[in-house]
């Protein structure tokens, strides 16, 4: 009888990380940067709190972040040479998120406020709802203004444009039309954004 061979467990191998850290050095979208032993210059120029700052050789700037128990990091490749930060790696990315959520934030946000009209809205209802529409766009808002037509009150829809226009040439001064009444199922919407200050 031929006897089969054992499958015996393979020791781990370090992937790089300094002092038996495991750093997952796959390349993937989210972390674009090269750490560790891929950088590939000869010579990088260090950057950093913790460090003398300078161009050192990569075994040199390798051998100082090991001896801190951090990871380098390559944050400008095309410059000559390659500038290298000694960091922590996850920190490093979770600095990096933090920032980017913090730009995202400063972004400018649009904010679309609606307005909503029957065909047949009275004057008081009317002027109460364009006194809305004029805070709206004088705190930066768009507003999307719409009739909308229950039933057979689709038969007004002529009626529903006339009131967009209506509103849009009130608001003139307020905002400019970005979108002209267009009838979309059971409503007609007028898209109106704030004027540049």
């Amino acid at each position: 009888m031929e006897k089969k061979p054992v499958n015996t467990p393979q020791p781990q191998r370090n992937n790089g990380g300094p002092q038996g850290r495991r750093v997952d050095n796959k390349k993937n979208d989210r972390d674009a940067y090269v750490i560790n032993e891929r950088i590939r210059a000869r010579e990088v120029r260090l950057v950093g709190d913790n460090v003398e700052n300078g161009v050192y050789t990569i075994q040199e700037a390798l051998r100082i972040a090991d001896d801190l128990g951090l990871d380098l990091i390559e944050i400008s490749p095309t410059a000559q040479p390659p500038v290298c930060r000694v960091l922590d790696y996850q920190k490093f990315l979770y600095q990096q998120k933090k920032r980017q959520k913090e730009q995202k934030a400063k972004a400018t946000k649009v904010v679309v406020k609606e307005i909503r009209f029957g065909p047949q809205t009275d004057d008081h209802d009317y002027n109460f709802k364009l006194k809305h529409a004029i805070s709206f766009l004088q705190e930066g808002s768009k507003v999307k203004a719409y009739v909308f037509f229950k039933g057979r009150s689709i038969l007004f829809k002529e009626q529903g444009e006339v009131l967009l226009l209506r509103f849009a040439n009130d608001l003139e001064e307020y905002g400019k039309v970005e979108q002209m009444p267009l009838l979309e199922g059971k409503r007609m919407i007028i898209m109106l954004s704030p004027k540049k200050k």
